[in-house]
């Protein structure tokens, strides 16, 4: 099995990219504010999966993780992140996002391959 692993530049306005996944700067600044409070050691990484389940047949799911076999690697401003081969066909050309509002602050999640999501915005069909 194949490791990809790409680079991003710092220091550009515009949306990080990993292979089939982009993350805006809000969304690496909370990653490594999270990294930090956890104190989380130097071969850990942000893993974006998908599962199934929720209530549109797939759900999301964020989380710290070591490099597996057969993870896309991508270092994003300092920010690592993992794909698992299964997940990246359904999450490719996906944007995440931090956003914080009056209500809640939490990622968010643009997926150009959702043929349906529900209101929670967590849980998609493809």
């Amino acid at each position: 099995m194949s490791e990809e692993v790409q680079q991003h530049n710092p220091g550009t306005d515009v949306a990080a990219a990993a292979p089939g996944v982009s993350l805006t700067p809000k969304a690496i600044a909370a990653v490594r504010k999270m990294i930090e409070k956890e104190a989380l050691g130097a071969n850990s990484g942000l893993r974006i999966a998908v599962v199934g389940g929720g209530c549109s047949g797939f759900q999301y799911s964020l989380n710290f993780d070591d490099r597996k076999d057969g993870d896309t690697v991508t270092e994003l401003d300092g920010v690592t992140v993992f794909v698992d081969e299964i997940s990246l066909p359904y999450i490719a050309g996906i944007t995440l996002d931090y956003v914080e509002g009056l209500h809640n602050a939490g990622f968010r999640f643009d997926n150009p391959r959702a043929t349906r999501t529900c209101g929670c915005g967590s849980s998609f069909s493809a």
